[in-house]
């Protein structure tokens, strides 16, 4: 089997845009029939056009005439081809990643397995995932988490994440303790609701100075939060590292690091214990398998990041499955998540159900990708 080509497909999203207001899709083609779906994330990226170009250039330089199961081979090829590749970015190593899971839904597919049986079998009949907690009106009246937190309890789930502090920028920045009392507020008004049925992570993007950071998890240990996730940015990181050395909680992060190298400097300098990998932009689903390895070893666990379009959630599912270290999976679906397929991730009571289908374990439902295409 051969791989003979490359479409994009990019689509408009629907409100509240979970994943982005765009989804860049690619589907790989083969001799044989069998097409091979992958995803790069476009978060809040207004232009994608030198990333629809990077992808076709990829393929046609790299992919075409080789065989989708040699996945290690092409990757490297990619990677090592350009003086620009071979430094991972958030420009290049999305495309990449793309085109690695669209290759290993070809094998998938061509095996009639779903990818994680290719790569070692499942550690977990289900996943256990969270979302963001609804946050409106919460700054004003904290006793509101409290109410939001029982419905989520009632619901089924286990776990949360809640941006406690605004605004997110200029980056790094403190608070005067009253507003990181104020914020306090909100997570005693969840413990006061549902005590220790809901897990309740902190979420902030760098927004800290490392002292700032320090200061914030103090005032926050009595409530035992899941996690602090990047309390500092996550380019220093000692900084990150001495954060982690002072404070009982865990410190997570990931989800803008693009390299097994990245991740491997994280867990040597112990500077985070929860692994927030992205699927959809560290290098794909085998680099996602290697990164989860090195926090296996380094006793940590992952906590794949997903604010990603269905197709990149679908490969961060395939990887939690195989990884005996997987914590918990976020999770943004629902809307054109779900109506893009016609057997779409299943979340149901907190868990993500298990994809039995071949390789990524999705079909388009060609009709709405129709109705939500962009034209490029």
């Amino acid at each position: 089997m051969k791989v003979t080509g490359i479409e994009t497909i990019l689509l408009n999203n629907t409100p509240p845009y979970h994943g982005g207001r765009t989804f860049l899709f690619i589907r790989l083609s083969t001799d044989e029939g069998i097409v091979g779906l992958g995803e790069r994330p476009t978060g809040h990226t207004p232009d994608l056009t030198s990333q629809i170009a990077l992808l076709h250039d990829l393929v046609d330089r790299f992919v075409v005439g080789k065989s989708p199961f040699e996945i290690e081979r092409i990757w490297q090829s990619i990677y090592a081809s350009n003086h620009d590749y071979r430094h991972p970015s958030l420009y290049g190593t999305p495309a990449l990643s793309a085109i690695e899971m669209a290759l290993w839904d070809i094998v998938g597919k061509a095996t009639n397995q779903p990818i994680y049986n290719l790569l070692g079998g499942p550690c977990h009949d289900k996943l256990r995932a969270y979302a963001y907690m609804p946050t409106q009106g919460v700054w004003e009246d904290p006793k509101k988490a409290g109410d939001i937190a029982a419905k989520l309890v009632a619901e089924g789930n286990s776990a949360c994440k809640i941006d406690p502090f605004m605004p997110y920028y200029p980056l790094p920045r403190d608070f005067p303790l009253k507003t990181i009392k104020h914020a306090a507020r909100i997570f005693e008004a969840i413990r006061d609701a549902v005590g220790d049925d809901l897990e309740i992570g902190i979420g902030t993007h760098g927004q800290f100075s490392t002292a700032g950071a320090i200061r914030v998890a103090s005032v926050f240990e009595q409530f035992n939060p899941f996690w602090f996730e990047e309390p500092v940015p996550p380019e220093n990181v000692d900084e990150m590292a001495r954060v982690a050395a002072h404070t009982s909680i865990p410190i997570a992060s990931g989800e803008r690091l693009v390299s097994i190298y990245e991740f491997s400097e994280l867990l040597e300098k112990q500077a985070a214990q929860i692994i927030q990998l992205d699927v959809g932009q560290c290098g794909g689903i085998l680099e996602s398998k290697k990164i989860a390895g090195i926090a296996e070893a380094h006793y940590a666990m992952i906590a794949p990041h997903m604010y990603v379009g269905p197709i990149a959630a679908a490969a961060a599912v395939q990887v939690d499955a195989c990884s005996p270290n997987f914590l918990i999976q976020e999770y943004n679906g629902g809307g054109l998540h779900e109506e893009l397929f016609t057997n779409p991730i299943r979340f149901e009571n907190g868990f993500i159900e298990l994809p039995t289908s071949p390789g990524l374990g999705l079909e388009l439902d060609e009709d709405v990708v129709n109705r939500q295409r962009v034209d490029t």
